[in-house]
């Protein structure tokens, strides 16, 4: 079995966004080619409900597909759908965007907010996809138990727990809690890219030790180990096929060409946005 390798490494920066939101941005512009098909990397971990209760108002989104994973907190999101709902702690919501949708999230103050949001993109053939929410309930997210360190199923499969089927791009994506001195080995499809998400705690893999907030990449392969020397940590691991079609990324909108992001701020303009 073939190990992966490591290839890159992007530790988060602190910034404010939404309404006035402190987070830690850890994927971006810059990381778009390397970490295909992922897009943007969010974390948001504060004890202090001012840093974050002002949220994200409504704004648009389309050709992508946001997914938001509450460890701890609570979260309502509204949409031009008609939606309505929250997210909580161990909870999860994939968005499709698609074709165009306007929503706002608002997290709630709680004893702690911890958790994360990523943007997956979508392909070309399915930029304009309908529309949709996928809720998913704490009982939707299986665990298994590996002596003492567990591994929650979001999405695809892990050693035959199986999580949720995306409807689009089929992200893999793992929540692992690991004990002090623990060790997990993932199994991985040598055709995704993979990485890792230490949302909480330093982790060694690939022979090097890694901070907390940082977003570890491997090289081709078919497994990774993941090992807690110093305390106990938590990461989120995300694997899925790479895209390795042109991006073009305006804030919220993500298409393939300059011509079609120009076309979506200008039925932004028109009000013509929504299908």
């Amino acid at each position: 079995m073939s190990y992966r390798e490591f290839k890159k490494a992007v530790q988060g920066r602190a910034t404010v966004d939404g309404a006035g939101v402190h987070l830690v941005r850890v994927l971006g512009h810059d990381t778009v080619e390397d970490y295909d098909p992922f897009l943007m990397l969010d974390s948001f971990d504060s004890r202090d409900p001012s840093l974050y209760v002002k949220g994200f108002p409504f704004h648009p989104h389309r050709g992508i597909e946001t997914i938001t994973y509450l460890i701890e907190g609570r979260m309502l999101h509204e949409d031009s759908l008609g939606n309505r709902g929250a997210i909580n702690s161990g909870e999860s919501q994939w968005m499709t965007a698609g074709s165009g949708i306007m929503h706002q999230e608002m997290p709630q103050a709680s004893e702690r907010m911890l958790g994360l949001q990523i943007w997956l993109n979508l392909p070309r053939r399915e930029k304009m996809a309908p529309p949709r929410y996928f809720d998913i309930r704490k009982d939707m997210i299986p665990v298994v138990q590996e002596g003492p360190n567990e591994v929650r199923v979001i999405s695809g499969e892990y050693k035959g727990t199986r999580g949720v089927r995306p409807a689009h791009v089929p992200a893999t994506l793992y929540d692992v809690s690991i004990k002090p001195g623990g060790l997990v080995e993932i199994d991985t499809d040598p055709g995704d890219n993979a990485f890792v998400f230490l949302i909480e705690g330093p982790v060694r893999t690939a022979g090097h030790d890694f901070a907390q907030k940082t977003a570890v990449l491997f090289g081709p392969g078919r497994r990774i180990e993941l090992e807690a020397r110093e305390g106990p940590s938590r990461l989120i691991f995300f694997a899925g096929p790479p895209l390795r079609e042109p991006v073009a990324w305006g804030g919220p909108i993500v298409m393939n060409t300059g011509d079609e992001l120009k076309l979506a701020f200008e039925e932004l303009d028109k009000g013509t946005f929504i299908k």
